[in-house]
């Protein structure tokens, strides 16, 4: 044999050994992730399941993914019912949803980082940063019925649209109240329009839920990045997390595992049109140029336990810091305590674009105090318990506002899974 010849055995007999370490190293971890932990109730966890198959099969859904994680460990994770009723495709895994508002958290993560760069202060007005909101106007309407312009005391502040408190209105009327549905308008036109609106209320004195001012905040990141929203988030998100199958505008190849949107018509279950956010699911958003920084998000539920698994760790995953432990902390406390209602479920504030159970009627879905999360318009729901040092994530696909039932499904059976609670 020949020294080159010696050589090449040598190297090719070393890559086999590495191959094989590599292998029992990605075996352990797969075996550590799926076997059978002391401190959930398998018993109560396999009923998830059951209890989302009986919601397809009566037509309550027409599928779904759902994912339970405790201590770091995927206690459950599964798929039930149909992706595409229509062509029978069944639900899997590693389906991708249209996440829509839980998209915020995302973009207000994004936010973050930028004020842990030295690069932006939530403290200051909007129109330091956009100046496209210098002149906007509060517009309140009297007892009387008078309607009556006026500045603002104070101008609205970058933070006060990360807890929806700005008085800016949810969606866009006026000739940019199609744009949720085409997404036509790009970020930059779509926002300038946005800051020659009217607010709603003195800014800090309501809450009102507000796409705009999330989409503002997208507009923000841009300018303050120099970066396009999307970029900025994928490089500082979605690849360093390994958020494979995450993204705003479909690639080809991810297309045939978008599970498709359905409502309810006479009990039974309709696909969706043209009419919902985002426009005609099956359309994949061609043509589309808005990257909805408050709904755009197309994810899987392994991409999103990777995100919120993040949070939990206070802003580290995999050895890599994302966040302080200062900021998450920040993200997650009620900056509204004193403006009711704020949030969702009832028994919530807001924090920094999460919504916080922060008062006993939150908890009647087993939430812990404390725990924080966002859902989404098409009954998504992802939510991350501190306490319990659990996540626990449903994904459906329902325009109508249908997804209670398979959000306490989930959020119940999940919660109520764990034994070791505190």
């Amino acid at each position: 044999m020949t020294c080159s010849a010696l050589s090449a055995h040598k190297r090719a007999s070393l890559l086999v050994v590495v191959i094989a370490s590599l292998s029992v190293c990605l075996s352990g971890w797969a075996q550590k992730a799926a076997s059978p932990s002391n401190d959930m109730d398998q018993v109560r966890l396999d009923g998830i399941r059951t209890r989302l198959k009986d919601l397809s099969d009566s037509q309550q859904i027409a599928g779904a993914v759902y994912l339970v994680a405790h201590h770091g460990r995927i206690a459950a994770y599964d798929a039930v019912g149909w992706a595409n009723v229509e062509d029978k495709m069944p639900m899997r895994k590693d389906s991708i949803f249209q996440v829509m508002s839980m998209t915020k958290n995302l973009t207000g993560v994004g936010i973050m980082m930028l004020v842990e760069d030295g690069k932006l202060d939530l403290k200051r007005p909007i129109q330091d940063y956009l100046p496209e909101f210098k002149d906007i106007l509060v517009e309140e309407k009297l007892a009387d019925g008078t309607v009556i312009t006026h500045r603002p005391k104070l101008p609205p502040t970058v933070w006060q649209l990360m807890d929806h408190t700005t008085g800016l209105d949810g969606d866009p009327s006026g000739e940019l109240a199609d744009n949720s549905h085409t997404m036509r308008v790009p970020l930059t036109e779509a926002v300038k329009f946005y800051g020659q609106s009217r607010l709603l209320f003195e800014p800090g004195t309501r809450w009102k839920y507000s796409n705009m001012g999330i989409a503002t905040l997208g507009r923000i990141i841009e300018v303050v990045s120099g970066e396009d929203y999307i970029s900025y988030i994928s490089k500082r998100l979605f690849q360093p997390l390994g958020m494979q199958d995450s993204f705003f505008f479909p690639p080809a190849d991810k297309k045939d595992r978008i599970a498709l949107v359905y409502k309810h018509v006479d009990g039974k279950l309709v696909r969706s049109g043209s009419d919902i956010l985002a426009g005609d699911p099956t359309l994949y958003r061609a043509g589309a140029k808005y990257p909805a920084p408050e709904f755009g998000l197309y994810s899987t539920a392994a991409d999103l336990l990777k995100f919120y698994q993040m949070l939990l760790n206070a802003g580290t995953l995999d050895g890599r810091h994302y966040l302080s432990r200062q900021t998450v902390e920040t993200m997650t406390r009620v900056f509204t305590p004193d403006v009711k209602p704020a949030g969702w479920l009832g028994g919530t504030g807001y924090g920094l674009t999460f919504e916080i159970v922060n008062q006993s009627e939150g908890t009647l879905l087993l939430h812990s105090p404390g725990t924080f999360g966002h859902g989404g318009a098409f009954g998504t729901e992802g939510w991350i318990d501190p306490k319990n040092d659990l996540i626990r994530i449903m994904l459906v696909q329902l325009s109508d506002g249908t997804g209670n039932a398979p959000r306490s499904v989930v959020m119940q059976m999940g919660e109520a899974a764990v034994l070791d609670a505190k």
